[in-house]
């Protein structure tokens, strides 16, 4: 102390003056960052847009929409709809209303960034093409990140030596070997079924938390092999983890808000902590036993491990640059989860439900299944060559996309089509409204009719259109899309060779988003034995 002072002589005032200074000339440098970054660009992102006629909301406030977007998907949760695939004003109001009052080409604002959607399909495959960079993925915020960062959010080289390392582990080859595992968890989930038949050879269950199971135990045996106890563990914090970032968007945009002492906060953290620990123990033997010479497990993991250490000690030398830290895989195998288990599962469940309010799709199906497999199990061939099946499961995947939206971000000044984007803008591709589109589909768009895609995708459209877009397009394609159809071919398959179903008198048709589009209420089907 003696020694700071004596740098402003005897008097203590100088130093505390200065201190003071300091300090109010951080907040006032903060304060008019805020006042730039909540005000003047918002302010100056919406006149850029509205010159070239684009239209939308206003901006008023911090949150931008996130308060109407929350009173609108609070007022559509209210009450069930009725038996019909025309989701969208109940599963995204807010861009709903957006467009029908402001056009397709229209904005709102996710907080004080403007997003603007592109609903034609050339302009987003344009995007997700992004073959020169132009168009980057949307910065992830603090809550998203803690459910899995891994290949979807990185960009650039990162992104290309992740999408590189982790290609072999999804190649069909390497599917083919994956088969067993998800022809037992398919033969417990029928067994389990067959317990519950009454007398009159029937009986009645909700599926949905049934699919998620399901699921959570093939991506479990797939990603960890005989470590898939501990990976169902992982599979139940990854779920509610993703319940609780929904609860977390009304803060977003608060300062500090991941330090906020909430409930909420505090439980994420846990589940942070206790997710990386089960990963990093299941990590360590799996690499411990590589070391020691054991065979390479044909699971996810085992196939990762295997990429990264060829890659690390490729040309003859080890440079663990080369590679991926653990940490790195630490993030894949969250996004294994979550993007494995929850795609497949809200497939299945809306397939289940949609053939029960078509059963004439559903014995359709039935016959094709039995006539290639009978009473046995699915073999890869087999699955391959079901022509039915697959059209059912990509009108369910035209009709309940399980992301309703990708967003991307411009970072420079951008043409596309006929507007030019400032940088700092978002882009909201609305899958499910493409999806949905009588322009693109026909004035039948919202009916399910799996024949529209008897001749393959490309030809499923009214013009020809390229618009099916449930895995995304271009270079960053899901990844694991052959591996989740194939899941749901199998598990399909085997429910339809075993049982009939139909509606149960309590289901309620309430499709929600919650990350993906989920049953609001459940879906509970009564099933009877063939």
């Amino acid at each position: 102390m003696h020694q700071i002072f004596s740098q402003f002589g005897s008097n203590p005032n100088l130093w505390i003056w200065s201190v003071f200074i300091g300090a109010f000339s951080m907040i006032l440098v903060w304060g008019a960052t805020q006042v730039h970054s909540t005000w003047l660009r918002p302010r100056r992102l919406e006149q850029a847009l509205r010159k070239q006629g684009l239209r939308g909301t206003v901006y008023r406030s911090l949150d931008g929409d996130i308060k109407e977007n929350t009173r609108l998907n609070k007022e559509a949760r209210a009450k069930p709809m009725p038996f019909s695939h025309d989701i969208i004003p109940r599963v995204s109001p807010l861009l709903h209303r957006s467009m029908k009052e402001f056009g397709k080409q229209s904005f709102t604002w996710f907080g004080p960034i403007p997003r603007i959607t592109i609903r034609d399909p050339e302009l987003v495959r344009e995007i997700l093409s992004n073959k020169f960079g132009h168009f980057e993925k949307q910065k992830a915020n603090p809550f998203s990140r803690l459910l899995a960062e891994g290949l979807v959010s990185y960009e650039g080289e990162k992104w290309a030596k992740h999408r590189r390392l982790l290609n072999p582990a999804f190649h069909v080859e390497k599917l083919k070997m994956m088969l067993p595992a998800f022809s037992a968890c398919c033969d417990e989930l029928v067994d389990r079924w067959e317990n519950l038949l009454g007398p009159d050879g029937s009986f009645e269950l909700d599926v949905w938390p049934e699919m998620q199971n399901l699921t959570g135990d093939v991506i479990s045996r797939a990603a960890f092999g005989s470590s898939y106890l501990e990976g169902r563990r992982i599979f139940q914090l990854q779920s509610e983890m993703g319940e609780r970032i929904i609860k977390a968007v009304p803060t977003l945009f608060l300062p500090f808000n991941w330090y906020l002492p909430t409930e909420n906060n505090r439980r994420m953290k846990q589940i942070v902590r206790e997710v990386r620990a089960l990963l990093m123990g299941i990590i360590a033997k799996r690499e411990n036993a590589i070391q020691n010479g054991e065979t390479t497990k044909d699971d996810l993991l085992g196939l990762l491990l295997e990429s990264n250490m060829r890659e690390i000690g490729q040309n003859g030398k080890s440079d663990s640059s080369l590679g991926m830290t653990t940490n790195d895989v630490i993030e894949e195998c969250k996004l294994f989860y979550f993007a494995g288990q929850e795609t497949t599962s809200v497939l299945l469940t809306w397939t289940m439900v949609v053939l029960s309010m078509h059963p004439e799709w559903q014995e359709k199906a039935r016959e094709e299944v039995l006539q290639h497999f009978g009473k046995k199990k699915p073999d890869f061939d087999g699955l391959s060559r079901l022509k039915i099946v697959t059209m059912i499961l990509y009108e369910v995947l035209r009709l309940y996309s399980p992301v309703i939206m990708l967003n991307r971000q411009t970072y420079k000044t951008m043409k596309l089509g006929d507007v030019t984007f400032p940088p700092g803008v978002h882009l909201t591709l609305p899958i499910l409204f493409i999806h949905h589109d009588p322009d693109i589909w026909g004035p039948d768009a919202t009916e399910f009719k799996p024949t529209r895609f008897v001749e393959g995708i490309s030809k499923a459209t009214k013009n020809g259109q390229l618009a099916f877009f449930p895995f995304g397009w271009g270079p960053r394609i899901c990844i694991g899309q052959n591996f989740a159809l194939l899941e749901a071919k199998m598990g399909l398959s085997m429910i339809l060779q075993h049982f009939k179903f139909e509606l149960s008198e309590k289901y309620q048709h309430a499709p929600y988003t919650v990350l993906m589009v989920h049953p609001q209420y459940g879906a509970p089907i009564k099933f009877h034995r063939i």
